[in-house]
């Protein structure tokens, strides 16, 4: 089971309609299309359109299995005292004595460059359930981290 926010799962539906009112209907139509021009071993465009349509049919149910596996997490019955899904958690490297701040969430969300670390990530892994002034340890390629909590915030 994945929890995921109210948005990541509009979005993911969002892209699973797309697909399937949208996309897939065109696949459907460019294949009849080219399976028309006749031969079919000789045939690039069939062979490609082919290939456009498993993908789009492995991206469609890629996207039905993550939404019947997961669960809209309400944000009000997590914990705020302590690092959970969807905390916003700001943190020391004291190694390096280098602040930075993540969100912890779902695997399905993850994305670096807006600051969202998987909570199976090894550091979001080590934060998680650990409350302001605790120090977590993160075992990652390099070595160990040491990783000291200075706050946490839910949206």
């Amino acid at each position: 089971m994945e929890y995921l926010s109210k948005e990541r799962h509009d979005e993911i539906a969002a892209e699973l309609n797309h697909l399937v009112h949208e996309v897939y209907p065109k696949v459907s139509e460019d294949l009849a299309e080219m399976s028309a021009q006749g031969d079919r071993s000789d045939n690039a465009g069939y062979r490609e359109a082919r290939r456009i349509q498993g993908k789009t049919i492995s991206r469609i149910k890629f996207l039905q299995k993550i939404l019947e596996h997961s669960r809209v997490i309400d944000p009000d019955v997590l914990p705020k005292d302590k690092v959970s899904l969807l905390s916003r958690v700001e943190f020391t490297n004291l190694e390096t004595n280098t602040r930075m701040t993540y969100e912890i969430v779902s695997p399905h969300e993850m994305d670096l460059e807006a600051g969202k670390i998987s909570l199976k990530s090894p550091i979001g892994a080590a934060l998680m359930g650990k409350k302001v002034g605790e120090i977590a340890e993160a075992r990652v390629p390099s070595g160990v981290l040491r990783l000291r909590i200075e706050s946490i915030a839910t949206d």
